[in-house]
């Protein structure tokens, strides 16, 4: 018997029957002698037409502005998951599972006070184990907790994952699986590169670069939560059968573990390749080379919510002087241009220069730490397809390249074919 946490995104609970299916596989774990606990997102495009009501509101009822309250809106957008939960209980009941839906707060899942973008405290789950051991499953409404203010708290879009793997950690589970559209964790995007393979294992630290530097199978913040508290974690596809053969292995069930760097014996240098379009760089002439001015660009950014991404620093030879160059996503552009006007006196700088329409292409994988001569591999292949690099940032298991948007795709498949990803 295993304690086993598993989690539907919003395809996977689109429709009814699509609801159906999902108890089908829960039924099949707890038939297996399994304890389960299920995480569930909003049923596709549920959450985006809350999220489009809250907005509208305020212009309906008069407003110059469509400004609102964070914690109406996490009341609002959380009733998808809690539908989800509700619905999926009746389906299980209807099998003659035992089961019943949990909302954030009934467990509880603690959370601080950022509502729109909480961040996990505490989960107390000591009730959800003691139904566990009366034989019953907990269908749990993702995405949401109750915050110090006593009001509910939504996790930011994506945060079903986070709340899946929060969940898995406490109550101790065996692995926690990720049930998507896709079946697995690609080399690269197969929509780019046909030839990208699906990986059997994926290491922590290689996920969390993955996942951070554009793939999107997973949420960002629930690899962190699953690398600090070693959660084995499974990317399935809920679309294959759920009676099919090998799909109630506990060990190897179909799909790609997330694990810890000591579970993979086999390690390659190169995982994967990983892109994000829409960057925008943004570059500032001629600053003061001083302490204290890399705080004054980069605080008010953070204060802003900015995520300043690639950051890159060129010193006059005199060393007064420096230009700072750095990266956001196209969106935030604007946003942070109007930031560094309001910092121009505190910097310094003599001119702000901006360009959007870019590309970050990554080369991701834990065998670089002992491996020389990736990233000249890469710049070679690079410039044999006359694509021009803007900058460039790496770290221990990856290399972050930016170029012309207009060169992504070409970019991917090259670097996944100089780096053999492309051989089975």
């Amino acid at each position: 018997m295993a304690r086993i946490v598993m989690k539907f995104g919003g395809t996977s609970v689109a429709d009814l029957d699509r609801i159906h299916n999902v108890a089908r596989h829960v039924k099949r774990e707890v038939d297996a002698g399994h304890q389960v606990a299920v995480v569930v997102s909003a049923m596709a495009g549920k959450t985006n037409e809350l999220v489009s009501w809250v907005q509208q509101m305020p212009k309906v009822a008069g407003a110059s502005a469509s400004f609102y309250d964070a914690r109406e809106y996490d009341a609002i957008v959380a009733s998808g998951e809690q539908v989800t939960s509700g619905l999926l209980a009746i389906a299980l009941q209807s099998m003659g599972v035992d089961a019943r839906s949990w909302q954030g707060w009934q467990i509880p899942v603690k959370t601080d006070n950022a509502h729109a973008a909480a961040r996990i405290l505490e989960i107390d789950g000591s009730e959800l184990i003691r139904r566990f051991e009366m034989g019953q499953v907990a269908v749990v409404a993702g995405f949401q907790g109750v915050g110090p203010d006593n009001r509910l708290a939504t996790l930011g879009r994506g945060g079903s994952d986070t709340s899946a793997v929060a969940i898995a950690a406490a109550v101790k589970a065996d692995r926690c699986d990720i049930y998507t559209d896709v079946d697995g964790v690609y080399t690269t995007d197969p929509r780019i590169e046909p030839k990208a393979r699906r990986m059997k294992r994926i290491a922590f630290e290689e996920m969390l670069e993955m996942a951070s530097l554009g793939a999107k199978v997973l949420q960002v913040r629930s690899v962190e939560l699953a690398m600090v508290h070693k959660v084995r974690t499974f990317v399935r596809s809920s679309f294959d059968d759920p009676d099919a053969p090998g799909m109630g292995d506990l060990l190897n069930p179909p799909g790609t573990l997330i694990c810890d760097e000591e579970e993979i014996v086999e390690q390659e240098v190169v995982t994967g390749i990983a892109y994000a379009k829409d960057e925008a760089q943004i570059s500032l002439r001629r600053l003061a080379d001083r302490p204290g001015v890399s705080a004054a660009i980069f605080g008010p950014l953070a204060d802003a919510h900015i995520n300043v991404d690639m950051i890159v620093q060129n010193i006059s030879e005199d060393g007064s002087r420096t230009d700072m160059t750095f990266t956001v996503p196209s969106s935030d552009a604007e946003k942070a241009l109007a930031v560094l006007e309001g910092q121009k006196q505190v910097v310094g700088y003599d001119v702000v220069q901006s360009e959007s329409g870019l590309a970050k292409v990554s080369v991701i994988g834990i065998g670089m730490r002992s491996h020389a001569g990736v990233a000249a591999s890469a710049f070679k292949a690079l410039a044999e397809k006359s694509i021009n690099i803007k900058a460039i940032t790496t770290s221990e298991i990856k290399i972050s390249i930016l170029i012309d948007g207009a060169y992504a795709e070409l970019a991917v498949r090259t670097l996944h074919s100089v780096y053999g990803l492309d051989k089975t």
